[in-house]
């Protein structure tokens, strides 16, 4: 975890300093390589201190910082952009990972790990059916909130009519609906995992094609903006639990993995979005993107479950 977040912090500092657009490319790139593994890393810490029955509340609990960082980091880095340029937001990230990377060598205590383990043995994760269909609830189904959640701001300022000052705190929003969501979903995850995905995942189709069609008023655009981070934050605990129950012995590769199915549905979202924006569609054509996208999640997750009880009964 230390070495993780000292790339992070090295890698983002570069993005500070390049001089070209395609050095800060190249930047950004090495930035994400230790995404995954940080997270899943620190998942498995959390949900292995809290326990039996908890696992679930434990990787909600690592998640919240993701959630936080939406209610403070990314309003806030919106604004140091339009204030003083792009460059000075991802000095303040590279900032906070060197916090972090001195506060995990203090405080995090020491995890004894699997010395034994192999990268051959842990690769045999993608010979289980189940770890490939919960990856592509993340990256499939989560992939309608980064449809909606890429084009916020034009969302805000065209379709809504607002002024720029409303997108921060329209993120705002969106981050407390996440903050709230992720909690819910930690502790809901532990008492019942298969009703938590799936209605969850109906959940988030439904307030998608909700936010397509109210998205013209800021006050109702808002409220439900809201209450997209809220459900596809409940999702995230429950996804990120169930890949760990599915993959047996090979938890340090599935956790990472599913932060990386997650940020496939982050680009996925993302460019489809842009898609039906480029082919003149309007901004609220994401939403629909985004719900279409759900749906699928929806159906990925009751084909998982389904398998399950198959084999179960046999």
């Amino acid at each position: 975890m230390i070495g993780l977040a000292l790339a992070l912090t090295v890698f983002n500092a570069l993005t500070v300093v390049l001089p070209t657009f395609e050095l800060v490319g190249a930047s950004r790139l090495l930035a994400g390589l230790p995404h995954g593994a940080y997270f899943g890393i620190g998942a498995l810490v959390a949900a292995d201190v809290l326990g039996p029955g908890n696992r679930a509340k434990g990787v909600a609990f690592i998640l919240t910082g993701l959630t936080i960082a939406n209610v403070v980091g990314v309003p806030f880095g919106t604004f140091l952009g339009q204030l003083w340029g792009w460059r000075t937001a991802f000095l303040i990230v590279t900032v906070v990972f060197a916090v972090a990377t001195i506060f995990i060598a203090r405080f995090v205590p020491k995890h004894p790990g699997e010395p034994g383990r192999t990268l051959r043995s842990e690769l045999g994760v993608f010979r289980i059916g189940q770890v490939w269909l919960t990856l592509g609830i993340g990256a499939i189904g989560f992939g309608g909130f980064f449809a909606v959640y890429s084009y916020i701001a034009p969302l805000v300022t065209e379709t809504a009519g607002s002024p720029e000052w409303a997108v921060p705190i329209v993120l705002v929003l969106v981050g407390i609906g996440m903050t709230i969501g992720n909690l819910l979903g930690g502790h809901m995850a532990d008492r019942d995992l298969r009703r938590t995905m799936l209605l969850g995942m109906g959940g988030l189709a439904a307030v998608l094609a909700l936010l397509a069609l109210f998205s013209f008023e800021i006050i109702a655009l808002a409220v439900l903006a809201m209450f997209v981070g809220l459900v596809s934050a409940a999702l995230s605990p429950a996804i990120q639990t169930r890949l760990m129950d599915v993959a047996g012995d090979n938890q340090s590769i599935a956790a990472a993995m599913n932060h990386s199915a997650l940020n496939i549905g982050n680009s996925l979202g993302a460019f489809l979005g842009g898609v039906v924006i480029a082919v003149g569609w309007g901004y609220t054509a994401p939403a629909w993107v985004g719900a279409a996208l759900a749906i699928a999640g929806l159906g990925i997750t009751a084909i998982a479950f389904r398998a399950e009880r198959i084999v179960l009964a046999r």
